[in-house]
């Protein structure tokens, strides 16, 4: 009986596979290629037809239950997703906070209600999402922020601000850390609100990065209504839910990066093909051959590492200290990705990103000056080694 599940499941997985092969082949399309000289709304307008059209056609969040549009898809089977679109060289979707950080909490610790009300919406990009935790003055120690929601009978009011927020200028919602006990210690009386970012009193302010976009946002809350249906889990034990979210970041979204990064590698290998070091070939130089096979073997370990943690999830286990594992070999390695590129382009590498005499529509350039921040994004690369040294690996704390 199992061999006969073990080749009934192969055959379902290669189905699968045929099948996504050929409608990628079908669907991805030079209309939904971004540009270098789009703005970041023009680029999210983009990525959002794409999710749409994934999402109608059954392809987005293929690892959620069906119930919530979903495709209930085995782990062999994600694999499989992930690398079809890196072989298809699939455009990004919309919402990166609402399919790797949203979504899975409210799957986790959410009502029946919220569920039903949130899930399919944010699989369509019907509903953008924004995260806000960081502030001003609780960065990376997210239990210090001081946003405060008072309850005033069916509603909670908020005030308060928050920073660095990713989506933040073009999302729907956001998923808001804000303190409601205001006596307790700085881990406890935290509490978890789905806020609608149209509310009277929200609004936000883009901060531009150097690649020149405003991707990430300041959010302010004045005299904010949050009805009380919006709390995610219990009141006052909102920390704990804000975890469940945080190993989704740390973790969960490494399922996605694999895809970017399986790209960036190959165009890697291409540039390095037609680039040339002092006259001559640069693979010819032992020292970037070197550089590239290291790079290789870790986009490959990543992906393994990556896969590892899938399996976890998918047997039902929340995604553990594990993750800051891989956010810190992520985040390292595609720093050192496109510095590489960055020094095979030469001279070209100092031109700006939109400069029309830049290699490849300034993509280098660009991916350069975005990865600065991957070492600080998701949690600085300092209190990941923390959380590995300390949850991980069992050392006493500094």
């Amino acid at each position: 009986m199992t061999s006969i599940s073990q080749e009934q499941q192969a055959t379902s997985d290669e189905s699968f596979q045929a099948e996504l092969r050929a409608w990628l082949a079908a669907n991805v399309t030079d209309e939904f290629r971004e540009k270098r000289t789009m703005t970041f709304q023009e680029k999210v307008a983009v990525r959002r037809a794409w999710q749409k059209k994934l999402f109608e056609a059954g392809w987005i969040g293929i690892g959620w239950p069906r119930e919530y549009g979903g495709r209930g898809a085995s782990l062999m089977q994600e694999t499989i997703y992930n690398e079809e679109m890196a072989r298809a060289q699939a455009p990004s979707t919309a919402n990166v906070i609402g399919l790797n950080m949203v979504g899975p909490t409210i799957l986790a610790v959410g009502t029946a209600e919220q569920k039903a009300r949130y899930l399919p919406k944010i699989l369509s990009a019907e509903e953008i999402w924004c995260q806000g935790f960081s502030e001003p003055n609780a960065g990376s120690d997210v239990a210090s922020l001081q946003t405060r929601a008072v309850r005033e009978g069916d509603h909670f009011v908020v005030n308060g601000q928050k920073v660095w927020t990713s989506y933040g200028y073009v999302a729907d919602f956001c998923i808001l850390l804000v303190r409601t006990d205001f006596e307790a210690p700085k881990h406890k009386g935290l509490s978890y609100l789905i806020v609608d970012m149209k509310s009277p009193g929200v609004s936000a302010k883009p901060l531009v990065q150097m690649t020149g976009e405003a991707e990430f946002a300041e959010l302010f809350f004045e005299n904010v209504k949050v009805p009380v249906a919006n709390l995610v889990g219990e009141l006052n034990k909102g920390w704990m839910v804000a975890i469940t979210t945080l190993m989704h970041e740390r973790g969960g979204l490494s399922f996605s990066i694999i895809v970017t990064f399986e790209q960036r590698l190959q165009a890697l290998i291409e540039l390095s093909r037609s680039s040339t070091l002092n006259g001559k070939p640069v693979l010819e130089d032992p020292q970037v051959r070197q550089r590239l096979a290291r790079l290789y073997t870790d986009v490959k370990t990543f992906k393994l590492n990556t896969m590892s943690q899938m399996s976890t999830v998918s047997q039902g286990h929340l995604p553990g200290p594990e993750g800051s594992l891989l956010k810190l070999q992520w985040s390292e390695l595609n720093q050192r990705l496109v510095e590489l590129a960055f020094e095979l382009e030469g001279p070209f590498s100092s031109l700006a990103p939109d400069s029309v005499d830049a290699p490849f529509e300034g993509r280098w350039q660009y991916e350069y000056l975005r990865a600065r921040g991957n070492t600080i994004e998701a949690g600085t690369s300092e209190v990941q080694r923390n959380i590995v040294a300390e949850r991980v690996l069992g050392l006493p704390h500094a």
